[in-house]
């Protein structure tokens, strides 16, 4: 369930808070899980947290915790801290795809580049530092910022065109994010990201600056993009 939520799924990319609830709520209904007595557990004050309105990241939701003292919040802030521990044991020597550094250095001089994320701001910084790829962009925007619509709307509201700005992203959030700022859309692939970063190069950033990359050409890509990402888990099917 946690696989399919977060990575092969319409929700991948999502912010890992609902993410968590998704993951729930879909182990309730699995057979499996049923017919071994397994109780999930009910997560009330999660769901309001989620629900609240603030950005949803570790800062509030510890302030959520000192505030109340739920112990559902507490161990799930637990849960998130130990989460940002382990990727910053395991996710180091892992470059970028080939290509993202070419197309950087190629739009460069050309356009303005904010990074926007439902990770942590910290993991991101240093990801990118660590490859020598920050220097290519103007911000890096994580969770703590806001969600990926309101990264885009605050940096790029009544700045541009809409055929001006164009979001690259492997999740279906990017493709929401970017058609809730009239931005235009660039899919990598799932499974597929070389081969998206390779067309990305050599095509759709000329398309862009040459105005021929919105209509057809978008929505082909995106068609195709969408397949790739089912609403239902296969335990369904």
């Amino acid at each position: 369930a946690a696989e399919f939520v977060n990575l092969y799924s319409k929700w991948r990319g999502t912010n890992r808070f609902p993410a968590l609830l998704m993951v729930f709520d879909l182990l309730k209904e699995r057979p499996e899980v049923q017919r071994r007595g397994v109780k999930i557990p009910e997560v009330p004050s999660l769901r309001e947290y989620v629900n609240s309105g603030v950005p949803l990241s570790n800062a509030t939701l510890k302030e959520a915790v000192e505030k109340t003292g739920d112990p559902i919040l507490k161990k799930t802030l637990e849960w998130s801290e130990a989460v940002n521990r382990t990727i910053a044991d395991i996710v180091k020597g892992v470059p970028p795809f080939p290509y993202v550094r070419e197309s950087l250095e190629k739009l460069r001089n050309k356009a303005d580049i904010i990074v926007v994320s439902q990770t942590p701001t910290e993991a991101l910084e240093r990801e990118w530092k660590e490859h020598g790829i920050d220097k290519y962009v103007d911000l890096i925007a994580g969770q703590e910022l806001g969600t990926k619509t309101e990264h885009i709307r605050l940096a790029a509201g009544g700045k541009y065109k809409p055929d001006h700005m164009l979001m690259v992203g492997d999740a279906p959030g990017d493709l929401k994010a970017a058609r809730a700022n009239n931005a235009l859309f660039y899919p990598i692939n799932p499974g597929h990201e070389e081969e998206s970063w390779q067309r990305f190069y050599e095509e759709a950033i000329d398309r862009f600056f040459e105005g021929t990359y919105a209509g057809d050409y978008e929505r082909k890509l995106i068609e195709e993009f969408e397949k790739l990402l089912p609403e239902i888990p296969p335990w369904k099917q």
